[in-house]
């Protein structure tokens, strides 16, 4: 009770009362000077007394109004509205890791199976990434030209995708790579954020990187057929393909190897496209042990054509 009082005594000091009636005599004296407080500040310190003074909040108030100069050194890296953005994460010194971790030449379906994955868990935390595309150890997510994620800053949109991405390298590699094969370095991807400015130069972009897929698996299948099946080293199997056309390397992959190109995993040739798509997933399972299942949109990986205009007349929904 004494301790209210005589804290209510100190706040009745700083809170000015009703001005008192003055004689002649002291009328023209001045008035002592006070700072006035408001209601709520009243109110604040009524609900304070007794209470710690937090040193933390305190400093923190001082430090903010000190030293947040250094915010202006900060550069604007808002991406231009009304565009799309494409994400594309890239493997660092993946020759050297899977060489480490002695991925098959020239496809590793178990290492390209993990990209995949990493891919769909990108699509399961960020609802805006529309689509993405992977060959190799790179992947492409593109984000809709509406979309305000995070204030459309590039440094925390790449910068999350790619963490995002390589946490789940590490976090699915013992359930795809198998016990065999443990993780034995770090794996590390860096990104790039690219504007597009409309849907037919998004499907150029894409056509572009299923292009280089074809490409890239042509000439590696060929490639690793003459150093591993030729006994070539990678220098004459280099200098065997020099300047050949694809007519060439089929030819040579069916005659020397018995090899038909076109027999060979669409995920080899044309890399991994991933959706979201209705699927039926079993939610729970009745007492007698039958599973209840109900539709629900997830990620998909798809291995087809998105060059021709059948995809996207089956899928308007991605860029629209």
């Amino acid at each position: 009770m004494q301790h209210a009082k005589r804290y209510g005594a100190k706040l009745l000091q700083l809170v000015p009362g009703p001005p008192k009636l003055q004689s002649a005599a002291t009328r023209c004296r001045p008035l002592p000077q006070y700072t006035p407080i408001s209601n709520a500040r009243a109110v604040i310190a009524i609900n304070n007394i007794g209470s710690e003074v937090n040193p933390a909040k305190t400093t923190r108030r001082m430090a903010n109004s000190k030293y947040e100069y250094v915010k202006k050194y900060e550069l604007d890296d808002t991406l231009l509205p009304g565009c799309f953005i494409v994400v594309r994460i890239d493997g660092k010194g993946f020759t050297r890791f899977s060489d480490l971790h002695k991925f098959v030449k020239p496809n590793d379906k178990q290492a390209l199976d993990l990209m995949d994955e990493c891919a769909k868990e990108v699509l399961r935390e960020f609802p805006d990434v529309r689509i993405a595309f992977g060959e190799s150890d790179e992947y492409s997510f593109v984000i809709h030209r509406k979309a305000e994620l995070y204030g459309r800053r590039s440094s925390k949109i790449v910068s999350l995708l790619t963490s995002c991405f390589t946490a789940n390298y590490v976090r699915h590699w013992p359930s795809i790579m198998g016990p065999e094969r443990p993780l034995l370095a770090a794996p590390m991807f860096d990104g790039r954020a690219v504007l597009y400015p409309d849907e037919a130069t998004v499907r150029d972009y894409l056509t572009w990187r299923q292009v280089d897929t074809h490409i890239n698996n042509q000439y590696n299948t060929v490639f690793w057929a003459l150093v591993q099946q030729g006994n070539k080293t990678p220098a004459e199997a280099q200098a065997t393909l020099k300047g050949s056309t694809a007519e060439v390397k089929n030819e040579m992959l069916f005659s020397q190897f018995g090899i038909n190109y076109n027999t060979l995993p669409e995920q080899f040739k044309k890399g991994s496209v991933v959706i979201r798509q209705r699927e039926k997933v079993v939610v729970k399972h009745k007492e007698d042990g039958t599973p209840v299942q109900r539709e629900r949109v997830a990620p998909v990986v798809l291995h087809v054509d998105i060059i021709r205009e059948a995809f996207w007349k089956e899928h308007p929904e991605l860029l629209a």
